[in-house]
């Protein structure tokens, strides 16, 4: 089946920066492939056109512009948060990264002040203004249930819990 508008698509990605280096990868951890509902915008835009059409077994390459990718770094992009808002360590410094907890969900910031009781961070992605190439394998492709149809993405294993 090629990947089309309501297909479930399970694939492993692999993120270099400009120089080689990898930044992110999905088969770190516990190697699952990520799962996604095409034409239902739960991947980047240029990812997911460049995925139509393509079918299990496939490879591509794509490399993004910024702007394309994680966004423009943003100058100034900074706030002051609360330590009790941070999670992903016990005690801070500068350059590690954190989640916040926001009204739209967990956000990664960049940790770059701490004090006692407040940290100044970045708000910008780890990734943003970085040019980036996606070495993309789809592992999988299915006709979607009505049911991730209608709650607009993949259930089950690289997907979706609820």
């Amino acid at each position: 089946m090629q990947i089309s508008e309501n297909a479930v698509v399970q694939f492993h990605y692999q993120v270099k920066e400009q120089s080689g280096d990898v930044v992110d990868s999905s088969r770190d951890d516990e190697g699952h492939p990520v799962a996604y509902l095409h034409g239902h915008g739960n991947i980047m835009p240029a990812l997911e056109e460049a995925m139509a059409g393509k079918q299990s077994g496939d490879t591509l390459s794509v490399t993004l512009d910024p702007k394309d990718a994680y966004g423009e770094y943003q100058e100034g992009a900074e706030q002051r948060v609360s330590l009790k808002h941070l999670s992903g360590a016990d005690k801070w410094k500068p350059g590690m990264l954190a989640l916040v907890h926001t009204e739209h969900g967990q956000r990664q910031v960049l940790i770059k002040k701490v004090g006692k009781f407040m940290a100044t961070v970045d708000l910008n992605h780890p990734l943003a203004g970085k040019t980036l190439t996606f070495e993309l394998e789809v592992m999988d492709v299915r006709a979607a249930t009505q049911e991730e149809m209608e709650h607009g993405h993949a259930h089950g294993e690289g997907g979706h819990h609820h």
